[in-house]
């Protein structure tokens, strides 16, 4: 339950908000630090044009992790799962999905979509490098064996072409956290109807790979591939420390398979009636209750949105203190506040709605509201779990 840092925005991308972590600063200069020497000597050009050749390279490799990442991203909005986030950071890319998927066809096909994405781009750099070199001369290209001419694109293109195919590679291993993993997860779900099975065995792989991998990167280190060498070791703790958190979520996933949302949450939330004046929310609720948002419900009990102090201040301020609570809340997010009072309580363990607001709303099929869970209720209900007092 752990929350990321903001990441910086970059841009927005098919309703996404795509960003950077902090973190992603450092690898863009390795990369273009790492690259440029190289490029130096293939181009036999001005440090000029291969510095430049290595920086739009580099920002055209992170551009495909975007595109993979559009791939999860876009496959999670056609299976009705809400993606607002897409952040690159040391070790790739990320989406945020306000949840897991639900079935193993949904499973599959989120975690297929990103490589077939990679693979898409990689025939893209394909078709462009045997348009300009021909199928005969492509290997030599790739080799930079001095047979074949380069320039600026010709490198840039041939480089991006092998790293892409590397990567796909990479990623298709069917180790968690890796979208291979993810597959294999789908497919184990599907055949045994249980999804904790299929994450265990993934999970498992997972943590045999990161040995795999870091012995790799420890031999590599002595023969004296130093930078490669300690990337993949670091690669390999990442991706062990994600496979074990994994194993660690099946076993606590199995101790509170039974347990719902109405079984942790405040049955008795204080809500402001959405016919209620602004002037008297501000008296009755906010300077009474010392909280900075409420849930707003309608006179039927619905939850319709939430009401915050400081918008309701400023409509209060503006001499608009007449206006009632209903026609200044806020209602754009109202279906990312809400979860159904019967959903099981694993739902909530990957909500990013829930990491985001520090609180959800519980409602029955009707959409009246129930109850709140918080963060904290659900910290508690896991500390419980795995038998350890709540904080």
């Amino acid at each position: 339950m752990l929350r990321r840092p903001p990441s910086i925005k970059l841009f927005d991308l098919f309703g996404f908000r795509i960003g950077v972590d902090r973190s992603w600063f450092l690898i863009l200069f390795l990369m273009i630090f790492w690259l440029s020497g190289q490029f130096r000597q293939a181009l036999h050009s001005s440090d000029g044009v291969a510095y430049l050749t290595t920086v739009v390279t580099v920002l055209v490799l992170f551009g495909s992790l975007i595109v993979h990442e559009l791939g999860h991203a876009i496959a999670a909005r056609r299976q009705g799962i809400e993606v607002k986030r897409i952040d690159l950071f040391l070790f790739g890319g990320i989406t945020q999905m306000s949840r897991d998927a639900a079935t193993p066809s949904e499973d599959f096909k989120i975690s297929a979509a990103g490589p077939l994405a990679t693979f898409l781009f990689a025939l893209v750099c394909l078709a462009v490098a045997l348009a300009i070199v021909g199928p005969h001369r492509l290997v030599h290209a790739i080799e930079l064996d001095g047979t074949v001419p380069i320039t600026p694109v010709l490198l840039s293109i041939s480089w991006l072409l092998f790293w892409n195919i590397l990567l796909l590679a990479f990623n298709l291993v069917p180790a968690f956290p890796l979208d291979g993993g993810r597959i294999a997860r789908a497919i184990v779900w599907r055949v045994t109807g249980e999804k904790v099975r299929g994450t265990r065995a993934a999970a498992q792989l997972g943590q045999a790979f990161a040995v795999i991998l870091a012995g790799v990167g420890i031999w590599l280190a002595l023969d004296g591939a130093v930078f490669t060498g300690l990337w993949l070791v670091a690669l390999a703790f990442l991706l062990g420390q994600s496979a074990r958190g994994a194993l660690i979520q099946t076993t606590l996933t199995q101790r509170i398979a039974d347990v719902r949302v109405a079984d942790i949450m405040d049955r008795q939330p204080v809500a402001i009636p959405a016919q209620t004046p602004v002037t008297g929310a501000l008296d009755e609720f906010f300077a009474r209750y010392r909280w900075s948002w409420f849930p707003v419900v309608d006179e039927g009990g619905h939850f319709v949105g939430i009401a915050r102090q400081e918008r309701l201040q400023q409509t209060y301020d503006g001499g608009e203190g007449w206006l009632t609570v209903g026609a200044v809340l806020e209602t754009a997010e109202t279906s990312s506040w809400r979860v159904d009072e019967n959903r099981p309580l694993t739902e909530l363990l990957s909500s990013e709605p829930l990491g985001r607001f520090g609180a959800l709303m519980a409602v029955d099929g009707e959409g009246v509201l129930r109850g709140v869970v918080t963060i904290e209720q659900v910290r508690r209900a896991l500390q419980t779990a795995l038998g350890s007092p709540a904080a």
